[in-house]
């Protein structure tokens, strides 16, 4: 199948109920500026390219929210656990991106969205979530062209700094995608 299309995206998670049924999940605990982000999506982009027909194993599903009113790191493990009651077996990891600037040791994102730009790589600064009428969005901030083309190559965010650069660099030696998705292109900074 080709993907050309934000569009397209949309339909085949729209198409696959498991993905559906943990937008669901995640929609039920009402955050705000919510999104199931990163591998959730490229995978699953990788896998329909690939033509796989079983989903790769995701290492952890990625729910990312904006509340600066709570940055206490309890409530995250709280959402963890509510979710967990859900789908016990799935490896949810919940962050509060208002103040994971402090995790990192970099400036305060705006929004959801404005962390995933900041992501390491193009291909992986995907959100989704399902809006108020239950419709699938796609927040692609860098956009879709890197993850539907195979290609890994960092965010400018990434770019622009040596010790971020440094870390996407160690990213892709240790994530090992070409062994997963032979058809994927990982670029270095120069």
């Amino acid at each position: 199948m080709s993907i050309k299309t934000k569009e397209d995206i949309i339909d085949i998670i729209k198409e696959d109920e498991w993905m559906m049924s943990v937008l669901a999940a995640v929609k039920t605990l009402d955050l705000p500026d919510c999104w199931v982000c990163a591998g959730f999506v490229r995978s699953k982009i990788w896998d329909v390219l690939h033509n796989f027909t079983d989903r790769t194993p995701l290492s952890d599903i990625d729910v990312i929210y904006f509340d600066e009113n709570n940055l206490n790191k309890k409530r995250e493990k709280d959402l963890e656990a509510q979710l967990n009651q859900v789908y016990p077996n799935l490896p949810w990891s919940v962050k509060n991106e208002a103040r994971m600037h402090i995790v990192s040791k970099m400036p305060p994102y705006l929004s959801s969205v404005d962390a995933i730009s900041k992501f390491p790589e193009t291909a992986t600064a995907l959100g989704v979530q399902l809006d108020a009428c239950d419709n699938v969005v796609l927040a692609a901030p860098c956009g879709i062209k890197d993850v539907i083309t195979l290609t890994v190559k960092p965010t400018s965010y990434f770019m622009e700094d040596k010790t971020r650069a440094s870390i996407y660099q160690k990213r892709m030696e240790t994530k090992k995608w070409k062994e997963i998705w032979e058809g994927v292109q990982i670029v270095y900074p120069k």
